[in-house]
């Protein structure tokens, strides 16, 4: 069983801004292979259902962006996975071009306050990520009114197209492995 987790913050307001696309490629996700995440456990929405053969739970957590390992941590728990090889986590990166893949089978937090908040509650950086380049904030600009922000017209296309490889690449990573994905993604 594989967890698969999208980082962002809970409230409409966020909805489409570049903080929320681990949420919204968990949507892609879900609707690409028809499974409702509507269900309010582990301080998460989640979803269970099939991707690739495998049994996977799609979560949302609801504990707002920078404590998001209180609700990986419960589902880990929970379902009692192995976070080095059953736990996917998606988010967004300031230091990748619009669209960008970067997948990594572990690592720092690299400044992301919500992936150092799960390590933090994990205690580990071995935990499988897919991140997905928002780009640079313009200089001038608060990086938190950046990415708080939603992405232009002319971007949107290119998101789209991203959030489909993160579902090709979810697949990969469920039935090949780690490596072959990076080596397809990155």
């Amino acid at each position: 069983m594989y967890i698969i987790v999208g980082l962002g913050n809970p409230e409409r307001k966020y909805n489409g801004t570049r903080h929320n696309i681990g949420f919204s490629a968990i949507t892609s996700l879900a609707d690409a292979n028809n499974i409702s995440v509507d269900t309010k456990k582990h301080k998460a929405l989640i979803g269970k259902g099939v991707i690739a053969g495998q049994k996977v739970i799609l979560a949302e957590p609801l504990t707002y962006m920078n404590l998001s390992g209180e609700s990986v941590r419960e589902l880990v728990d929970y379902y009692k996975i192995d976070p080095a090889e059953e736990l996917i986590v998606i988010y967004d990166d300031v230091d990748l071009e619009p669209g960008r893949l970067r997948i990594r089978a572990k690592g720092s937090a690299g400044g992301h306050n919500g992936i150092k908040n799960i390590i933090s509650h994990l205690g580990s950086q071995e935990f499988m990520r897919i991140r997905i380049g928002v780009g640079e904030k313009p200089k001038g600009w608060n990086l938190a009114d950046y990415v708080l922000g939603r992405f232009p017209k002319e971007e949107e296309p290119i998101i789209r197209e991203a959030l489909e490889k993160v579902a090709e690449a979810c697949s990969v990573i469920m039935t090949q492995d780690i490596n072959a994905a990076m080596n397809q993604f990155n």
